[in-house]
């Protein structure tokens, strides 16, 4: 029986992340004994460091196991307003900074608590695939501005100022960038600073969950310009730099009357994280960064290689990402063939056709607002890299135009 009319309007317009529903087909396949590898989720392959486990345990026996403010726990907070600092040049009091059950919940908090029916989000594409849902939630419309591979998937300050209109609530973008990998440098964030400082109650949201997987030499926070220090959310978490992904631990530093909100919002969903993930994270924070640096080594490694693998098949364009664990091929030549019996029409199909016929599980770029792509997580191991990129290969080789087979 359907019972899909009994459902809310709200969770019928809301999509099903293409990350996790590809995931989710490529399980269905192993399950039927097929050997997938699966370069579909962005979630490192490493362990928590075991210094940061440690930390946790110590917790545990120290009795963090009640309810915690729903803000945060002052240790972690005091560590967070540490890190803002030391690492990001940034300076929030501890009522600015709100600790959430990971980034994807700060990301919420700050829609459901600024957005009202009709509001515009400016979303800075490719874009991580949760953004334009959390937008469409709090009643928001996202506005999507979209870039390719000549421009290294950035979008120009220029046209972020031609998008502008009396309904844009604030513009939002993850730099290093999932799903590309690219970067924005220090004159590309402050052009974009200058354009929003411009205009009255914009406001900007910079997702930096990524920051510590950084090819550049220097992460480079746009809530650092003075000109829009008071009208930047900065998000950030735990899940990729420390491979903390099911610890499920995020948070945003924030004018307060916005941290305020998100705490009074956060207050009635979920109420605190929980207590000895953030004593864990308290500590990781001011801890050894030696294993962060090693992942980030041992992910840029996976980089090179993927990009001069990837490079060598004909009809995949490759940049060259400089931060997170992800390729981003163009896969535009690709579009109008066949191997006889499937037709690839777009990214859908491709991700699709490799799935099936290479057991390799990628994400389609339409999910990131970009349909001439597809995303590649990096963050397996070196055997499953190769393996999965030979198969690619194999399978590409079979796609020919359509044309041709008539």
């Amino acid at each position: 029986m359907d019972y899909s009319h009994l459902l809310s309007q709200r969770i019928q317009r809301l999509e099903e992340s293409a990350t996790i529903k590809m995931s989710r087909m490529a399980r269905e396949l192993r399950d039927k004994g097929h050997d997938v590898i699966s370069l579909s989720l962005g979630e490192p392959d490493f362990d928590t460091p075991q210094h940061i486990k440690d930390a946790a345990k110590r917790a545990l026996d120290e009795g963090y196991t009640k309810y915690t403010p729903v803000p945060g726990l002052p240790q972690l907070r005091k560590a967070i307003q540490t890190k803002f600092k030391r690492d990001n040049g940034l300076e929030f009091g501890l009522d600015q900074i709100v600790v959430s059950n990971g980034a994807k919940q700060s990301i919420a908090n700050i829609s459901l608590s600024l957005l009202n029916d009709g509001d515009e989000v400016i979303i800075l594409a490719p874009y991580w695939v949760t953004y334009s849902e959390i937008v469409k939630l709090g009643g928001g419309v996202p506005v999507v501005l979209e870039s390719g591979i000549e421009d290294d998937y950035k979008v120009t300050a220029e046209r972020l100022a031609a998008a502008i209109t009396p309904k844009t609530r604030f513009v939002m973008f993850s730099s290093p960038c999932n799903p590309t990998g690219s970067v924005y440098t220090h004159d590309e964030l402050k052009a974009i600073a200058d354009v929003v400082a411009s205009h009255k109650d914009i406001y900007i949201l910079s997702d930096e969950i990524y920051e510590y997987i950084n090819f550049t030499g220097k992460h480079v926070s746009i809530g650092s310009f003075e000109n829009v220090k008071d009208r930047t959310v900065t998000i950030n978490g735990f899940s990729k730099g420390f491979a903390m992904t099911g610890w499920r631990l995020g948070y945003i530093g924030a004018p307060k009357w916005i941290a305020d909100a998100c705490s009074k919002m956060q207050g009635q969903f979920t109420s605190g994280a929980n207590a000895f993930s953030q004593m864990a994270g308290a500590f990781a924070l001011e801890a050894d960064m030696k294993p962060t640096s090693e992942m980030k080594a041992a992910f840029l490694k996976r980089r090179d290689f993927m990009i001069e693998s990837l490079d060598a098949i004909p009809g995949i364009r490759v940049n060259k990402p400089m931060g997170a664990f992800y390729i981003f091929p163009d896969i535009t030549d690709y579009f109008g063939t066949t191997d006889g019996t499937t037709v690839i029409n777009n990214a859908d199909d491709f991700c699709e056709y490799l799935l099936q016929d290479a057991f390799v599980a990628v994400v389609t770029g339409s999910a990131f607002g970009a349909d001439e792509c597809f995303r590649i997580s990096y963050a397996a191991s070196d055997a499953e890299l190769a393996e999965a990129v030979k198969r690619i290969a194999a399978s590409c080789a079979k796609l020919k135009k359509v044309t041709q087979e008539a």
